[in-house]
């Protein structure tokens, strides 16, 4: 399995899908057959988390041969990714907890078994190999992983969080922190997910039999509340001449490029990351960036971490590619402080659009999707 850097690559990979494989994801998407054998689920997420591909685009390139009612299950699998960045736009507390309580955690015996695929779990075991090996795992499979971290190994979910982000190439900060507190039953207070031996066996063809599991173990509990904020992202009228692109969100097309002086990509290496990254994670995101800059001129410039220092240095007013709450973001706001920057920050329509859709649980937001599709002509 192989992932690609370009844009062009991206696509190729979305029209495959769409044209051979779309039609049986609704009744195949759940079975694991393995990192080899992949057509039962599009394998896009490493293109979406960066933007090469955006969610607005597949729904669009999906719907334009396919009525809703046939890609529906798909089409709502693909709008999680808005739902949960929306969900954690309104609840930025939940991030700043999240990365402060990774300073108090214990990492015990039973974590580093976990980690090096060492446990009494087989299944659990190959996981973790395929994670570190393919930096992909399949979407049911995560959720198998998760749980088994959490309920059976008892180990904190905050860890497994990081554990995922650090080898996943399509790590997201709000899809991945939000996923594992879901599992755990914090994301909706008392309903967990609880990985079952039997299945397991059933989606991934009967490889396992007889895992020793877990399976009655009640939803952890966390006192923190967390309230809904309004979205407040720094805007201002004019136009700056410098602007900034962090590698989770690549897709400039949508933005006027050309009016820019100067057009700076930053990728955090780990020093600059509370969440450390794989080195294949790491060159795979310079790799993309690469690519996506490769065929346009001299106005764009990937730059390291102390040519970033050196420029918020010297320059303080610029647009910026709004990041997300995250790492990318964490980052930002700290060098605004330290560098007393004054930034623009440019936004999608789409994203704003369907953030307000994300106050409630998923079912409102699927609800809401034919909406979203009508109000930007996706359909």
């Amino acid at each position: 399995m192989k992932f690609h850097t370009s844009r062009d690559k991206a696509l190729e990979s979305l029209d495959t899908f769409i044209n051979n494989d779309i039609v049986n994801y609704s009744s195949k998407r759940n079975y694991d057959f393995g990192p080899t054998e992949r057509k039962n689920v599009s394998c896009l997420s490493p293109y979406i988390s960066h933007r090469l591909i955006d969610e607005y685009e597949i729904s669009k390139k999906v719907l334009s041969k396919y009525p809703y009612q046939k890609v529906e299950k798909y089409i709502q699998e693909i709008y999680w990714r808005v739902y949960w960045k929306g969900w954690l736009e309104l609840r930025p507390k939940v991030w700043e907890d999240f990365t402060e309580d990774l300073n108090t955690i214990e990492e015990s015996e039973n974590y580093y078994l976990a980690i090096n695929g060492q446990t009494k779990i087989e299944c659990f075991n190959d996981w973790v190999k395929e994670i570190k090996e393919y930096n992909y795992l399949h979407n049911h499979a995560r959720m198998w992983f998760a749980s088994i971290w959490i309920f059976t190994l008892g180990l904190s979910w905050q860890k497994g969080a990081e554990f995922f982000m650090k080898y996943l190439l399509d790590g997201d900060a709000a899809s991945n922190t939000l996923s594992w507190r879901w599992v755990g039953g914090l994301q909706t207070k008392g309903k967990h997910y609880l990985a079952q031996s039997w299945n397991i066996s059933k989606f991934l063809n009967k490889k396992y039999q007889n895992i020793e599991l877990k399976e009655n173990m009640l939803p952890l509990i966390d006192n923190r509340e967390y309230k809904i904020s309004p979205i407040e992202i720094q805007t201002n009228n004019s136009k700056n001449e410098y602007l900034i692109v962090f590698e989770n969100d690549l897709s400039i097309e949508s933005f006027k490029i050309k009016d820019y002086k100067k057009i700076y990509f930053i990728l955090l290496d780990n020093k600059s990351r509370i969440l450390k990254l794989d080195t294949k994670v790491l060159n795979y995101k310079k790799n993309i960036i690469k690519d996506h800059i490769k065929e346009i001129d001299d106005s764009f410039v990937l730059i390291n971490k102390d040519e970033t220092e050196e420029l918020l240095e010297s320059v303080k007013n610029f647009d910026i590619v709004y990041p997300s709450i995250g790492e990318n973001m964490s980052f930002i706001k700290k060098k605004v402080i330290e560098k007393k920057l004054i930034l623009n920050f440019i936004t999608r329509d789409e994203d704003i659009f369907c953030w307000n859709f994300s106050n409630k649980g998923y079912f409102n937001f699927k609800s809401s999707i034919p909406k979203i599709l009508a109000k930007f002509q996706l359909n």
